[in-house]
């Protein structure tokens, strides 16, 4: 089963790795690890997207509370969030190509960042399914670099 956590955690030294031990130390594997200050300077964010049994997430979350620096933690339900993810692909783009692959950026709303004579450097945001397909359409013409962010998420 799929889980999104949210935590928000005091900003200071060593809270991620303790974080980040829980939920493996609980048998869960990380599909993606976010991490950033808040608004508040003092206040950082740590969403995860975790694979593993609902049962070992309810106690992991009940520990993850007992934490000393973590103050809040959410556990998005299907539905009762909004969630984005973010992704910079670097595809191979040469002058026949290039308007095929234009038309695919159009359609997903991306954004180009960066052109060369060779490839595109191109900015999508979405949600999971949004992205994989947008990277699935991509593939052919040869994707040379990618960054994913993962799952990011907020109460709706």
């Amino acid at each position: 089963m799929r889980h999104t956590i949210s935590a928000l955690v005091e900003n200071k030294f060593g809270v991620l790795a303790r974080v980040a031990g829980m939920f493996s130390g609980r048998g869960f594997n990380i599909d993606s690890l976010n991490v950033a200050p808040t608004h508040e300077a003092a206040f950082s964010r740590i969403t995860a997207t975790l694979k593993g049994d609902d049962r070992a997430l309810e106690l992991c979350i009940k520990q993850l509370r007992k934490l000393v620096n973590v103050v809040e933690v959410t556990d998005f339900a299907e539905g009762s969030a909004v969630n984005r993810e973010l992704v910079l692909v670097k595809v191979r783009a040469d002058t026949r190509t290039r308007p095929e692959i234009l038309q695919i950026k159009e359609i997903f709303r991306a954004k180009i960042v960066n052109m060369s004579q060779d490839d595109l450097v191109i900015e999508c945001t979405g949600d999971d399914e949004k992205i994989s397909a947008f990277l699935k359409l991509l593939e052919p013409f040869g994707i040379l670099e990618l960054a994913r962010t993962g799952r990011l998420a907020l109460k709706r």
